[in-house]
Order: structure tokens, then sequence, then C-alpha cells
């Protein structure tokens, strides 16, 4: 989880400097496919971890 946290806020800062610097359009590109990826895999991780594990006592 800390993982998907980390690539959103990686995603969210690229975002900003691509808006806010003229001429670094393209890192407001990168950062959206980086959001992309993030939400894809988190997805395919709850996905696959709807399997009930046994607590061992």
């Amino acid at each position: 989880m800390s993982l998907f946290l980390f690539l959103v806020l990686v995603a969210v800062i690229l975002g900003i400097i691509g808006v806010a610097a003229h001429g670094l359009f393209y890192l407001l590109i990168i950062g959206a496919v980086v959001l992309l990826i993030d939400l894809a895999y988190v997805a395919m991780r709850f996905r696959r971890g709807g399997r009930k594990h046994r607590v061992a006592r």
C-alpha cells in the first residue's frame, strides 16, 4: 500500500511541475502515465487479494 501512495505522490508532483514550468509539459504526461499504471497495479492486487487466509493460533 505504501508503494501505491508513493507512486500517486510522484504522479501528482510531476503533474504540478509539468503544469507550472513552461516547456515541461512532458512531465505532466509522464505523471499521468505513472498514475494510470499505479491504478492498474492496485486494481490487479485487489482483484487477486479476495482469498481469505486462516489465522494460525
